[in-house]
């Protein structure tokens, strides 16, 4: 799995990137924390200035800076939503997250942190704690002192983990720690999936490339940039200069660059504002036939050199999504650039290998066991593989890329919901090539990471478009030529001999000129990411008719808490990238432990609590609901305007005794209504907004009623009925409503 990264990133319309340098605020930290024993020792300034810049680490992981995330709300973290209590858990939380930060080689402990916390919110600290460790946000990772706590004797139930990736590791690592029983069913012989280090070369002159993903995709926060640090890992920052080159080998004059990129820039400014006049009604359109129009539109790029540069932003562009420029929406293409991790894009020394093979320790793995069928039901779940084993456990993790799921490689028994279904159909998933090479030395300099080549015709844009250069990381003069767009899908069935002699001689051409000798490679690999059955392209992005929505309805699980699903195309903030995959494995992890404690009643974090917790968030809602029709009435998520967002939609009736059916109308529902104090009774579905105002056009009750039974398919539910999908909808509108609060305090 490539990560959309390159020094020549294109540069696109950004919301709410952070200027943050994490590395400055662990040192503004640890000058606070160094000497003294207890934060609460210190003056009000130095607590002020200590919690502003705790809150600027939480944010930089994903925390709101004043409001609590839909986990911590479903959790119960807090007993009132709102209010000093919810405030106070805010700092502490924050000033956890920065603590572990601080040092991650170290497992951070309750102890440790009481040093440093009035002991008034000890109960308050302790919630904090167990819910960030809980959900893998602290003491995850490598170390030896995180590896320590990896217990030899299972105490929760069996996981099955259907691929060795970044998020079938991260998963297993993280269970293990929590207790359950894990088997990882790898389908290669290697464990990393679409991550893959390569050693090329001469025996004792090898050198590593990373034939899959690559990039580390900003350092700031990135779990990845963790491991690293655990395991002291050299990283080479990507630097910024990245010289471009015409199909003669002549270089692209700076002047036209800076045109062409800004005359690129306008364009995507243009799409946006189009998905912004146009709205929902944009959701048909594709990213690449806005920018076409709209260049035609201004008459721009019209020259043959000026429209060879930009088709290079274009297959650049194409590249950071795996995806033809036809294909990705104009309304979400860039739905996930708001999350994108701050700081530098870094090349791991050794390969990303070094982190895949720190994942494995202690992780029992059985390779070559390429799955077929996953059964899954309310008495556990039964994996087949095609060397006819059968697996059984408690529940399953599939961390399959998506383009399996879309090839339908693997038999669901029961069939996935229909609406993951259609997810699956909706997402798209597109293709990255490279050419790697070894040569036998640096021939074309030592102070570039990149430089591009532009291509003669449009339909060959992304054909070698983009070089990097691996010798500072790799241990030998190696060199990356990539292949994206079109050119990445007849990639595949070229020979690997005439993909190799185009590639030299594009290299030919731009250093030929210059006086220096290009040699032959002494070895080189082509790779085919589209034809490996095991993941069938190479990352995921938002098609035409798709959504972000489409991201976290991958992610649902299935089958009452017993089939999970993790990797990169279930992480909405994060898809396409290394960490997302990695993130969506701790994510999991924490629902696996979540869904094994309310199957045995938990007392602390089970379904009882949760359920009264979700009866609370309901009757507020619904005293202000957005559309009152009748007895019916909807609740809309303010967090998004997207047609396929959820809907809380309520019934309202009086208690009866009927059965409630497609057939069952409110007037036989009032005639059999049971004497009761309270004789009102109220039942719920999720629908998408676009549903809901479908329905709400539908004229009468009972025809409503009807209409949502035949039409939309759905049933009417009690509160429990809701499951965990809708306690997580419930929580996170009521969040986004009432869990707004100012003016963080220090309370430690």
């Amino acid at each position: 799995m490539e990560t959309q990264s390159s020094s020549r990133k294109s540069l696109r319309k950004h919301a709410g990137l952070l200027n943050y340098d994490e590395d400055l605020a662990f040192e503004s930290i640890e000058s606070h924390l160094g000497d003294l024993p207890k934060r609460r020792t210190k003056t009000s300034e130095d607590l002020q200035k200590e919690t502003e810049t705790e809150a600027m680490i939480a944010f930089s992981l994903g925390f709101p800076i004043d409001a609590l995330l839909e986990d911590e709300i479903e959790a119960g973290v807090v007993r009132e939503l709102g209010g000093q209590e919810q405030n106070d858990y805010i700092v502490l939380r924050n000033h956890i997250l920065a603590k572990w930060r601080a040092n991650v080689r170290s497992w951070l402990s309750k102890s440790q942190i009481m040093e440093t916390v009035s002991s008034e919110y000890r109960a308050l600290m302790s919630s904090a704690y167990d819910f960030l460790l809980s959900h893998g946000y602290i003491n995850f990772g490598v170390s030896s002192s995180v590896k320590e706590k990896l217990r030899e004797e299972p105490t929760e139930g069996t996981v099955l983990i259907v691929g060795g990736g970044l998020a079938g590791l991260a998963a297993a690592r993280q269970l293990l720690a929590f207790g359950f029983k894990v088997l990882v069913l790898e389908g290669r012989r290697r464990p990393g999936g679409r991550v893959y280090t390569k050693k090329m070369g001469l025996k004792g002159n090898f050198a590593a490339v990373d034939l899959g993903g690559s990039v580390i995709t900003g350092i700031h926060a990135n779990p990845l940039g963790v491991l690293a640090r655990q395991l002291s890992l050299p990283l080479h920052k990507v630097r910024d200069r990245c010289p471009l080159y015409k199909p003669d080998g002549n270089p692209v004059d700076e002047r036209l660059d800076s045109k062409v990129e800004y005359i690129f820039n306008e364009l995507l400014n243009k799409a946006t504002q189009l998905r912004q006049t146009m709205g929902e009604l944009a959701g048909n359109i594709s990213l690449g036939c806005a920018l076409e129009t709209f260049r035609e539109m201004y008459g721009v790029a019209r020259d043959k050199e000026e429209r060879q540069l930009l088709d290079w932003h274009l297959a650049n562009l194409e590249y950071a999504n795996a995806g033809l420029l036809s294909k990705l929406s104009v309304l979400f293409w860039d739905q996930d650039d708001p999350y994108e991790m701050g700081g530098d894009h870094c090349l791991l020394a050794g390969g990303n290998c070094r982190l895949i093979d720190a994942l494995c320790e202690d992780i029992p793995i059985l390779y070559e066991k390429i799955v077929q069928t996953i059964k899954y039901g309310s008495e556990g779940v039964e994996v087949k593989t095609s060397d006819l084993q059968v697996y059984q456990a408690d529940m399953v993790l599939c961390t399959v890329p998506l383009g399996v799921l879309k090839n339908k490689s693997i038999t669901f028994v029961p069939e996935l919901p229909k609406r993951k279904l259609k997810a699956i159909e909706r997402l798209g998933f597109g293709l990255l090539n490279k050419v790697a090479m070894v040569f036998p030395y640096v021939f074309w300099g030592e102070d570039l990471d990149t430089f591009g080549c532009l291509n003669e015709d449009s339909h060959r844009r992304g054909e070698f478009f983009l070089f990097y250069s691996y010798h500072m990381v790799s241990g030998g003069p190696l060199l990356i030529a990539l292949v994206a767009g079109e050119a990445a899908i007849r990639f595949e069935t070229t020979d690997p001999v005439e993909s190799l002699h185009q590639v030299l001689k594009i290299l030919r051409g731009i250093y030929g000129p210059k006086g220096v000798l290009v040699p032959d490679p002494i070895q080189s690999i082509c790779t085919r990411w589209g034809s490996d059955p095991l993941c069938q392209g190479s990352y995921s992005h938002v098609g035409v008719g798709a959504s972000g929505s489409d991201y976290d309805i991958l992610a649902e699980s299935a089958g009452n808490g017993r089939l999970f699903f993790a990797g990169e195309a279930t992480i909405r903030r994060y898809p396409a990238t290394m960490h997302g995959a990695f993130l969506s494995g701790l994510r999991e992890a924490s629902c696996i432990l979540a869904a094994s404690r309310n199957r045995h009643g938990d007392p602390v974090k089970g379904l009882p609590k949760r359920l009264e917790q979700c009866k609370v968030y309901l009757a507020d809602l619904f005293r202000k609901p957005d559309i009152i029709c009748g007895n019916f009435s909807f609740v809309f998520d303010p967090r998004t305007d997207d047609s396929k967002s959820l809907v809380l939609l309520r019934v309202t009736f009086e208690k009866c005794s009927a059965i409630i059916d497609e057939n069952t109308s409110l007037g036989e529902l009032r005639s059999g209504f049971l004497q009761h104090e309270n004789p009102c009774l109220q039942l719920y579905a999720i629908l998408t907004r676009e549903q809901a105002l479908e329905l709400n056009l539908v004229s009468g009750e009972d025809a409503k009623l009807k209409f949502l039974y035949r039409n939309i398919g759905l049933k009417l539910v009690g509160v429990s009925g809701l499951g965990a999908a809708g306690n997580s909808l419930v929580s996170g509108i009521a969040s986004s409503r009432r869990g707004r609060c100012k003016n963080l305090s220090a309370v430690v």
